[in-house]
């Protein structure tokens, strides 16, 4: 299995820096960490490390060429729960982000719900959840199945860090063939759901990790969060049952995986080697 890493490496820096810090560290996988539909500010002055889904996608893999990087995926973090709004990322975004990847050979477009934020989401019942998540989600996996793209749910909000809530958008939509789990180790363990019962259940449908640990700081904020962002430490340094999660996945068909960790080189490589100690 590959093992990538976020372009989130310097702060306030272009993709193209982020590149440069991969590739020195030694790294030759890397998501399409952040995107962005239409322009960005920062990102044209060079702050920030987003792609634009409106950008020509064969420029950006050529940037992820000059490096000797193989970009693995798309991250297409969504607020499926919120009302359709076009000031809000959600399935227009996914839709272009499902044409981006087929452009340029990347299998995986990567989203979530994220917790609720309006009045409005967070009055939603359960199965009303569930509905407007499938219901924005319905069109673009019919899309990429055409296209020969997986949309990938991760576990970062009330649904997707519950493996019922998981089953239960798959099964309203039909169990269609391009929808898959990008498996959180840190968000599904903080979301209250144990990351080694989540990889047993959606072994199969699992086609990308991100992986994080956390430290015990965490434990009186599990149940109470959906998705912390990055971890600050390394893999095995923390309370999550990575090994666990390793020994069910190791013999998946799972070609990619990236690492959620911001910190030092040295974090970045410990963890690498703890993959690889864990059979990775």
């Amino acid at each position: 299995m590959n093992v990538g890493v976020f372009l989130l490496i310097e702060p306030f820096a272009s993709v193209e820096v982020q590149l440069q810090k991969a590739k020195e560290m030694g790294f030759k996988h890397a998501d399409i960490t952040d995107t962005n539909s239409g322009g960005s500010m920062m990102g044209t002055a060079g702050f920030s490390p987003t792609v634009s889904l409106d950008d020509n996608p064969f420029d950006v893999k050529r940037l992820f060429e000059k490096y000797g990087i193989e970009p693995l995926t798309v991250c297409a973090h969504s607020a499926l729960l919120e009302p359709s709004n076009p000031g809000v990322y959600s399935t227009a975004e996914i839709m272009k982000a499902i044409h981006f990847a087929s452009a340029i050979g990347i299998r995986d477009v990567v989203t979530t719900e994220t917790d609720p934020r309006s009045e409005w989401a967070k009055n939603l019942t359960y199965d009303q959840q569930i509905f407007i998540v499938a219901e924005k989600l319905y069109t673009p996996c019919r899309m990429a199945d055409d296209l020969g793209v997986n949309i990938l749910l991760e576990p970062h909000g009330p649904i997707t860090d519950s493996i019922q809530g998981l089953k239960d958008v798959f099964d309203l939509l039909g169990n269609p063939k391009s929808l898959g789990v990008n498996l959180d180790t840190g968000n599904s363990w903080l979301g209250g759901t144990d990351p080694v019962e989540m990889a047993k259940v959606f072994k199969d449908k699992i086609h990308h990790i991100h992986w994080k640990d956390l430290g015990e700081e965490w434990v009186e904020k599990r149940g109470t969060e959906f998705g912390c962002g990055f971890s600050t430490i390394a893999l095995g340094d923390g309370v999550i049952d990575i090994k666990g999660v390793c020994d069910i996945l190791k013999d998946a068909d799972i070609p990619s995986s990236t690492l959620e960790i911001i910190g030092s080189e040295d974090i970045l490589k410990k963890s690498v080697q703890y993959l690889r100690s864990c059979g990775i």
